[in-house]
């Protein structure tokens, strides 16, 4: 059975994506520890990131510092978090946040409800920051 991720990648289910490429895409998580929280997933289904091959944990961590340059300008945080959970998705999948303290690393602090339209507008911000920094080709629209 596909992973809810890869239902995400396939179109069954909606995701506020930012980025897509042919290996790797990017979308708002829909329970964010903070505005600007993403995913980072590659397309292929991998569970576990240390059997993952090693060309395609690189793509993923280059999309990863990709976006995670976007979304720091988009918030203006001081720091951005990264982090591999693995223990919601059995879908690889890397966490990117902006972090302003060592408490938003706590997934278990993430809003279980947020409102749809800030998460829309979180998108659009972070699809405006990657264009200005010349990666239209893979913002995803």
């Amino acid at each position: 059975m596909a992973s809810v991720f890869s239902m995400i990648i396939n179109g069954d289910i909606p995701g506020r994506f930012v980025w897509k490429d042919d290996d790797v895409v990017s979308f708002l998580t829909i329970n964010p520890v903070t505005d600007g929280h993403l995913l980072v997933v590659p397309r292929q289904e991998v569970d576990h990131w240390e059997s993952v091959d090693p060309e395609l944990f690189g793509k993923i961590n280059t999309v990863a510092q990709t976006v995670g340059q976007a979304v720091k300008k988009a918030f203006d945080a001081p720091r951005m978090g990264l982090l591999i959970a693995g223990l919601e998705v059995p879908h690889l999948h890397v966490h990117v946040f902006p972090a302003w303290q060592l408490e938003t690393f706590d997934l278990a602090t993430a809003d279980k409800d947020p409102d749809p339209a800030a998460l829309d507008a979180v998108a659009d911000k972070i699809r405006a920051k990657l264009r200005e920094l010349g990666h239209t080709d893979h913002v995803a629209d």
